[in-house]
């Protein structure tokens, strides 16, 4: 499966799972995170730490370790 770290900038995926347990998971869903959203990498930072990504109409920056914990289709 890919996670929402191995899209490229521009590109927009679905998301089909979160990963992760407990205060980790709860956070990304707090976001709007959730499955069956559609999300937008829009931006990544030079170093590739943080990524921007729209989600739900709004931007949202978030850590690689987060990202890796969505998975995306």
């Amino acid at each position: 499966m890919k996670t929402l770290k191995d899209i490229q900038c521009g590109q927009t995926a679905r998301v089909v799972k979160l990963e992760g347990a407990g205060a980790v998971r709860r956070r990304i869903m707090d976001m709007g995170i959730t499955r069956g959203t559609q999300v937008m990498v829009r931006k990544v930072a030079p170093l590739g730490d943080p990524i921007e990504i729209s989600v739900r109409g709004y931007s949202l920056s978030i850590r690689k370790n987060d990202a890796a914990l969505i998975e995306v289709e």
